[in-house]
Order: structure tokens, then sequence, then C-alpha cells
């Protein structure tokens, strides 16, 4: 039930003279959670004569604020904003496979691959398995040895699909916490010596030089990381080949899926990442796990680039967050134990904070990182000729309600090359009160529990 403060808020709102106003700024953020606060103005000036054309302030809007999307990618934090993002990555996925958003529709006959290189193990964890549509017992063993923890290393237990357990170690002081955290913090690393050595190991196939492959092939992909319930991430890249003027050329006749298929499959296996000696601890060599997944993306079957595009797009708006732990950093002197978090989740940040005190380590950042469980890449990379980019496809969603704008004579029509542009805009607070978010609610269709656990605004 809505509290006394936020029945108040809401009523105090309904009857604010600009309550239409109000609303239709929360209806252009789009059921925003967390909405910008702004204040400032914008003033359109004639650059032959110096006069005013038009001006906009916030000093009329409600509260003297304008709200703007916080435009997040993390649905977890703003559900919204994070579908906006999401749209936008699997346009730009597909875009690369079929066409489309300026790029060739010939590209869809250039080889290409959706490959997943995945982490090794550092521990067995309770796991949901399953076969021929039946789910099996999660770690049986008839003669199970049991750890020196005293412990069974043994689950026959049939898990469901969101039980709490699924991602726990069998036994947590066997498992390999350190391993867990250096692995996510080399993942960057180990992906970029695994574009190197595809490159490599594609003009050896094809007998030629490194310098001589880039005249007459280019490898452009686009990838995304998704994190395990153990806590690790895992790649999953959509990796194409290309004529030397990318998606708008052909590669050479040579060059195959098959070999891609080969290219991949040696890079993968070879590339390693060392991580220094410390703290009377011998340096450590990481690698990618031995489970390697490569498969042609087709335009009928089970991997469509309609599939593709969407299983890339939805982890580019997922994080940690989904194995237990936290969407937002660890602060300095912050109780651990009182956060409200998964076990194996606090493990993992604590060997963050352990390993991160190291001076070895340091340029790990694993301390700044500890709530991403030492991952420190970005979640959705591409190749600067895969497709468009994130960019473009904002520009043009902004180019397109201007010309609303501009149709409904909400904005004058003015032309760019005579028109100076002078904005001055502050950053005055962000979120919803409980009463506006309530309010926001019916008003976006948003759920209040998407809402109303966001910093109340206001400057």
């Amino acid at each position: 039930m809505p509290t006394k403060h936020a029945i108040a808020g809401l009523i105090t709102r309904l009857h604010d003279p600009q309550y239409a106003r109000w609303a239709s700024q929360i209806r252009r953020t789009g059921g925003c959670r967390q909405p910008i606060h702004l204040r400032g103005k914008v003033e359109h000036y004639d650059r032959a004569t110096g006069q005013l054309l038009h001006r906009y302030s916030t000093h009329l809007e409600p509260d003297g604020l304008l709200r703007v999307p916080c435009k997040t990618r993390r649905a977890s934090r703003c559900p919204s904003c994070a579908e906006t993002y999401r749209a936008d990555t699997y346009h730009l996925v597909r875009a690369g496979l079929v066409g489309g958003k300026g790029v060739p529709e010939t590209v869809a006959s250039h080889p290409c691959l959706f490959v997943t290189l995945t982490a090794p193990s550092f521990g067995e964890v309770h796991s949901r398995r399953e076969k021929d549509g039946r789910v099996l017992p999660c770690h049986p063993r008839r003669d199970a040895e049991t750890c020196p923890h005293g412990r069974v290393m043994s689950c026959t237990v049939r898990h469901g699909t969101d039980e709490a357990c699924l991602g726990e170690p069998l036994c947590p002081d066997c498992y390999d916490y350190t391993g867990s955290v250096l692995f996510n913090a080399t993942a960057p690393e180990l992906w970029r010596r695994f574009t190197l050595a595809l490159r490599r190991h594609l003009a050896k196939l094809a007998g030629l030089t490194q310098k001589d492959l880039a005249a007459q092939l280019v490898v452009s992909f686009a990838k995304v990381a998704e994190y395990q319930r153990r806590g690790v991430v895992h790649l999953h890249a959509v990796i194409r080949l290309d004529g030397p003027d990318g998606p708008t050329s052909p590669p050479p006749a040579w060059a195959t899926v098959d070999m891609l298929a080969c290219a991949v499959q040696h890079a993968a296996t070879v590339v390693t990442a060392k991580v220094p000696a410390y703290d009377g601890q011998p340096s450590r060599v990481l690698r990618w796990g031995a489970q390697l997944d490569t498969r042609p993306i087709t335009l009928h079957g089970e991997l469509t680039d309609q599939a593709v595009a969407g299983y890339i797009a939805k982890y580019a708006t997922k994080a940690a967050e989904c194995v237990g732990t936290l969407d937002r950093r660890i602060q300095p002197l912050e109780n651990l134990a009182a956060l409200p978090i998964r076990e194996h989740a606090r493990r993992l940040i604590a060997e963050c904070l352990r390993l991160g005190s190291f001076d070895e380590l340091a340029d790990l950042r694993l301390t700044h990182w500890a709530h991403m469980l030492g991952f420190r890449g970005h979640f959705s990379t591409k190749s600067r000729r895969y497709s468009t980019t994130l960019g473009a496809l904002r520009a043009a969603r902004a180019e397109h309600r201007r010309d609303e704008q501009i149709s409904t004579g909400r904005l004058p029509l003015f032309d760019e090359d005579t028109v100076l542009v002078v904005a001055h805009w502050q950053y005055a607070g962000q979120g919803l009160s409980a009463g506006d978010a309530i309010l926001a609610a019916a008003i976006t269709g948003v759920p209040v529990t998407h809402l109303s656990g966001s910093a109340g605004g206001g400057s």
C-alpha cells in the first residue's frame, strides 16, 4: 500500500495547475524509472542579424525542470531505457547479418559464424541439465568422493529453472574463487588476443602475410558478455569475413565458413593471459574453457539472423546482477556482510577486494570492479566496419522526433545554416518521488514497482 507521504505527493501533483505539462514530460520519457532533471535554456539566433528567433526555458516547466530519459542500458535500473538500448543493439547486430541501416544486403552472403567462448571450470556447481526434454540429476555419482572439508561431491536433485542454488558450488571451500575473479579480469585481454590470433591463423591458412591478408580480407565482429550463474563471463560473438572495404565488398573466394571455423578453433585454443605473481603466490596462466561453440548463421533454420540478434541484444542490457550481486560499485568501508546479495556473490566480491589490495595486481583494478566480480570490459562491442553504430541510430531517432515536432508546430522551422543555437543546461537531480512514481505508472503503463524505487528528484 502507498505510504501517507506518497499519497500526499500524489494529491499535490494532481492539483498542480501544470499537471498536464508534467504528464506530457513523463510520457516523453517513455516510463523512465529514474529520469534526469535539467534546468536551463536553448536560444536560436539569426547568424546574420543576431536577432533572437526562438527561446525555450525550463523556467515555465513544472517545478522549473525538464525531465529526460536516463538512457541506461541496465534493465535492473530502468527497464524502459534498457528496452530502447536492446532494440538499438538488435538492429545494429541484424544489420551486420542481412543488411539495412546503411549496410548492403549482399552482406548476407559473407562467411559468418556465431561463436561462444566459455570460461574454464573453477569447481563443481549446482546446475540444471536437460536431455531430450527431460531434466537430469545435477551431479549424480555412485561412489562420490568426500572433499577435504567433509562434503560429498554429489547432487541427485533435479533442479528447477529458478532455484536459488543454481551456480552455487557444491563445496564453497573447495571452489577456486581466485581463479574465477582473475578470469573475469583477464577476459577482455583474452578476447583481444583471440582476435589477433584469429587474423594470424587466417593469414597462415591462406598462405599470406598479415599485411597481404589485410589488403584482401577484413574480420568484422559484434560481441556481448554474458554472466553465468556461477559468476564468470562467457562471450558470444558474431564473426564475419568481408572484403578489404568492409561489408560493401565481398571476401575472396578462398575465404569460407570452414576456414573461419578452423581459425576460430585454433585461436580459442592457443591464446593465454598471464597474471603476475603476488603475495608469494606464483604467476597464473588463464585461457578459454574447453567448450567452444561455433555455428553458422542461416536465413532459415534454428540459428537465424533474428535469433542471433535477439540473443546478443538481450544480454547487452544485463550485467552481474543476474548472478545475485549489485548493479552499483562497492563503496569504501561498506559492510560487505550487510549487502543483500547471494553468499556465492559475496565471496566473489570479497576475493576481488582481497586481490585488489596487492600492488602486483593493481592494473586489474579489482577493487573498482568488485561489484562486477572482476570483469572490467565493455559488455557489447563491435569492430569498426561491422555495421552501423548506436550513435547513428540515436541520431536518426532524434532527427525523426525533431521532424515530428516541426510538423506539429511545436518547434519552429529554421534553416540550420543560418541559425546559431546557444544552449545552457544544469543537472538538477534524478528520479521520481513516491507520489510521482504512482502517477507515472498510471500514465505510461509501467508497473509502479519499476518506478517507485528510484531516488527522489529535485535540486
